[in-house]
């Protein structure tokens, strides 16, 4: 693929052998961050597990301290008194049986999370299909599946994100934007390397971090060392 002019500028920053302390790595992807729009910057933690066992699995949730610095729009799957809960915590869509349709048939997908009341989840069931492949599914491991509506959607509105491994065994997860200062990128991946190690499974043998890399949307990965997160 080829890369261009901007890309290859700023990879002409970062040496690709190096592994670098958190700090140096922050400092390096806003600098390498030029494109006209305000870029995500992105995590990608390759992980000594194997996914396809069930007791190696690694998911859940943070709220990063900082956020991500995107608007993050709510679904809720509810009734009576907890959808009143959820559309007075600040959701910005809430319904029952009568979004299915919506979804399915009109493809209607403009909202970034679904939360949902236990009781809603055999109605949500029925979108997995729909749901499943964009990572949208409630799960009560990541809190989207709760009776505390309001909380879920509080957290998630205050920068809450959701990790879990990909088919390589990867997680790939927002952890701000290049406008935001170091200290805050700093902070926030800190946050979250902290909940990755902490679910380390048990079954998980050898090294546990292989590789942490951050990106900005247009820039160049950077080799994290991890020595400081184990």
């Amino acid at each position: 693929m080829k890369k261009g002019k901007r890309y290859i500028e700023a990879a002409k920053l970062v040496d690709r052998s190096t592994t670098y302390d958190l700090e140096e790595a922050v400092a390096l992807v806003k600098k390498s961050a030029s494109a006209k729009f305000d870029e995500t910057v992105e995590a990608h933690i390759r992980l000594g597990v194997d996914s396809r066992h069930a007791d190696q699995q690694v998911r859940g949730a943070v709220v990063l301290p900082h956020g991500t610095g995107k608007t993050v729009r709510v679904l809720v799957f509810a009734k009576d008194a907890k959808a009143d809960e959820a559309a007075a915590a600040g959701a910005d869509f809430v319904g029952a049986e009568e979004l299915i349709p919506k979804i399915q048939n009109e493809n209607w997908l403009d909202f970034d999370v679904v939360v949902a009341t236990p009781d809603m989840m055999g109605v949500v069931g029925r979108l997995g299909r729909v749901l499943g492949p964009k990572g949208l599914m409630p799960n009560p491991k990541a809190g989207t599946v709760t009776m505390d509506v309001a909380k879920a959607i509080s957290d998630i509105k205050a920068g809450k994100i959701e990790y879990r491994l990909d088919k390589t065994n990867i997680i790939h997860v927002p952890v701000g934007k290049a406008s935001f200062s170091e200290e805050q990128l700093a902070d926030n991946f800190q946050t979250l390397m902290g909940a990755i190690v902490k679910a380390k499974p048990a079954a998980a043998k050898g090294q546990y971090l292989r590789s942490v890399v951050i990106t900005s949307t247009m820039g160049p990965g950077i080799k994290v060392n991890t020595a400081r997160f184990l």
